[in-house]
């Protein structure tokens, strides 16, 4: 495309952005304080840009690994920040609520949360929150489909069973993981 009319590849990066940009931000601001989110993914951009003859067809998934490493480089300079803090209390959380039932399950769901490593996070996270698809997913983290969905479905195991009721034989499985430096990175 490096001989290719300027304008066409301009025309093109315009239709990649405004189809991309809001996805792109989610999945950036789950990830990062909200603060430098728009930073990360105008850092994405400027790649995809440089590097707009390696964009592919289907541009979604290879943006997502591009934003994935910009945060991944920005993590290395970054001190003790929790990756993929998904922000659970944004579910309506101004509006008060008789419905115990509902707010136990959105608790229950928290600590569950919070119980996985980061890596099943990340796993669950591409296919609940930003809907890729399996093999989308898989280009992200740069693995194969079937590691994917070996992944996947073991992250959905330990959800599930993190999400168990805690009782004195269970109580153990449903404590978080210690606090310690992970990186998401090697999901």
């Amino acid at each position: 495309m490096s001989g290719a009319d300027p304008g066409a590849r301009e025309e093109r990066f315009r239709c990649l952005h405004r189809d991309t940009y809001a996805d792109l931000l989610r999945f950036v601001e789950r990830r990062v304080p909200v603060s430098e989110a728009e930073d990360v993914v105008s850092a994405v951009f400027l790649t995809a840009w440089r590097r707009f003859e390696e964009v592919p067809v289907e541009a979604r998934p290879w943006l997502f690994a591009v934003a994935r490493n910009t945060m991944a480089n920005r993590t290395r300079g970054w001190r003790r920040r929790r990756a993929l803090d998904v922000r659970l209390a944004s579910l309506d959380a101004d509006e008060p609520s008789d419905d115990s039932a509902a707010a136990a399950a959105r608790i229950d769901l928290e600590r569950a949360w919070r119980a996985l490593s980061a890596a099943d996070r990340e796993v669950l996270a591409l296919i609940a929150f930003d809907g890729l698809t399996a093999e989308q997913a898989a280009a992200v983290l740069g693995c194969r489909r079937s590691t994917f969905a070996m992944r996947l479905s073991r992250a959905r195991t330990r959800l599930r069973t993190a999400l168990e009721p805690a009782g004195p034989h269970t109580r153990s499985s449903s404590r978080p993981h210690p606090v310690k430096e992970q990186s998401w990175t090697r999901a």
